[in-house]
């Protein structure tokens, strides 16, 4: 990746809705554009950085450095966000840095055992509608109409 496109990436919130939130940030509001794109409280970002400067001291305060150079500031108006769909839910969601999908492996073998199941409702429809029981149950309906 060039420079050019880092930074180009990095206007675009990386494609996640990844900014500093300024406006309801303390300091550089990277605890709250964290706590946006995570879809969790503020507070709860800022007690992760606050416990993780009481373990690791002086390296917590580089990293959010870092991520202040790192993500850009959450731009006026709206914003252009990337969706990926979500097999268990059957929807559309936003794109999250820890969200991952199931392998093609597991998502195959999901289809698979749908196809499976589907498959063996139609193999039992087909009996049912091949049988003298069909027959019986189709005469007794127009007896009772």
């Amino acid at each position: 990746m060039t420079k050019k496109e880092f930074w180009q990436r990095r206007r675009d919130g990386f494609g996640m809705n990844l900014y500093r939130n300024k406006k309801d940030g303390w300091l550089g509001g990277v605890c709250a554009g964290l706590a946006d794109h995570f879809n969790i409280e503020p507070w709860i970002a800022r007690l992760i950085v606050v416990a993780g400067f009481m373990f690791f001291g002086f390296l917590t305060v580089l990293a959010y450095i870092g991520a202040c150079v790192a993500m850009a500031p959450r731009p006026k108006g709206p914003v252009q966000q990337e969706f990926q769909y979500d097999e268990n839910s059957h929807q559309d969601r936003p794109r999250n840095l820890f969200r991952y999908g199931e392998s093609p492996g597991e998502r195959l073998s999901t289809a698979q055992e749908r196809l499976n199941r589907t498959l063996s409702r139609v193999e039992r429809m087909e009996r049912y509608v091949t049988s003298k029981r069909y027959e019986l149950d189709r005469e007794f309906s127009k007896i009772q109409d």
